[in-house]
């Protein structure tokens, strides 16, 4: 019994080291030891203060995706917008112990690719081209090779930002409508899922 309790004060006393060397401001250990400590926090234990003031987040942005879908009798169909964001929260619902990749795959590679892109749309150097290379392996993962009887040759994504209502005391103004961003249509091939696929 004594001995568990050792192993397990030792896990916990390790577990908040980790997580308080990631979250603290740059230090001598953290810079000696940071990509053992990434390694340790990310994806699962990832710690963000986004939460928090100065700049606390006031939207919900959610992610959409639709494709162009190649028939076998030489037709074509865009398929409607399939909403992302909503699918992530749907599984995780009830789920008591979601994954941090469940939780943030699409929404950081959203930011990403956000980040890495200027106003008008244009890829910033080899990040933005990295950034649209993974947010179509996302896409692709959940439409898969094969949509609505058809191969899946082009995707479009757009984000749908909408204002959070600010609470019932306070005075502060906000316009609830969504806004809408479309990217431009991406051809798709073999590298855009992991292990490709055969043409």
């Amino acid at each position: 019994m004594a001995v568990s309790a050792a192993v397990l004060v030792a896990a916990v006393a390790v577990h908040l080291g980790m997580v308080f060397l990631h979250v603290a401001p740059s230090n001598t250990l953290s810079k000696q030891h940071g990509e053992g400590i990434d390694d340790y926090v990310y994806p699962e234990f990832e710690q963000n203060w986004k939460l928090f003031a100065p700049n606390p987040l006031q939207q919900n942005i959610h992610v959409h995706a639709r494709a162009r879908v190649a028939k076998d009798d030489g037709s074509s169909e865009t398929t409607g917008w399939v909403n992302l964001s909503r699918m992530d929260g749907e599984a995780i619902d009830h789920n008591i112990a979601p994954s941090h990749v469940q939780q943030n795959e699409l929404r950081r590679g959203w930011e990403f690719y956000r980040g890495a892109h200027n106003e008008k749309g244009k890829a910033i150097g080899l990040r933005g081209e990295l950034s649209e290379t993974y947010i179509k392996r996302i896409v692709m993962l959940r439409f898969g090779r094969e949509l609505n009887g058809g191969t899946v040759e082009r995707i479009q994504v757009r984000s749908a930002t909408t204002p959070v209502k600010p609470p019932s005391w306070s005075d502060e103004k906000s316009d609830a409508k969504t806004e809408y961003q479309v990217q431009p249509w991406w051809q798709v091939g073999s590298a855009d899922i992991p292990g490709g696929w055969d043409k």
